[in-house]
């Protein structure tokens, strides 16, 4: 509240009157917070969308690779019994490469008994789908998280 006294010039009255009017038209505190709320949404959503087409432009680089990379290998999965598949080729001297189809094993077998490591050329491909399989899942991951961190932001911002 202001207070006017007798004496006061004309001039001062009117800066004063220009000055509640002023304090009357700011907004509040929590309209600040909302609209300052309103602004890291809109950039945090402009960031998720980069990211999005940043991930989906990897995972589409990717898929190329491991197609060509898949063709060398025949899927098996016996869906009985087990929740991965693998993908199987065959190597030199009975060796047998499984590489599962969620990218997180790599087996070999040489006569049916397991081993750590072999020469063969066949295991590099096998190394190199794994790599390839695993990239691939982790980039499916990344796109649902911020796909659903997308969909987070626009029902705040209301869209």
């Amino acid at each position: 509240m202001i207070r006017i006294k007798m004496g006061m010039k004309r001039s001062s009255i009117i800066v004063l009157c220009v000055l509640a009017f002023a304090a009357c038209n700011k907004p509040s505190k929590v309209e600040q917070y909302h609209a300052a709320k309103h602004v890291r949404d809109s950039i945090a959503l402009v960031d998720q969308q980069r990211s999005l087409d940043f991930y989906q432009a990897q995972l589409d680089s990717l898929m190329p690779v491991a197609d060509s990379l898949i063709a060398l290998f025949k899927y098996e999965k016996n869906d009985k019994y087990q929740d991965h598949g693998n993908y199987v080729i065959k190597g030199k001297n009975g060796l047998r490469i499984l590489v599962r189809d969620d990218g997180q094993a790599l087996l070999l077998y040489q006569n049916g008994k397991r081993i750590e490591s072999s020469s063969d050329p066949a295991v590099e491909r096998a190394q190199h789908l794994q790599i390839v399989i695993s990239d691939i899942r982790e980039l499916e991951k990344r796109i649902a998280r911020t796909s659903l961190e997308i969909q987070k932001y626009q029902k705040r911002l209301g869209n």
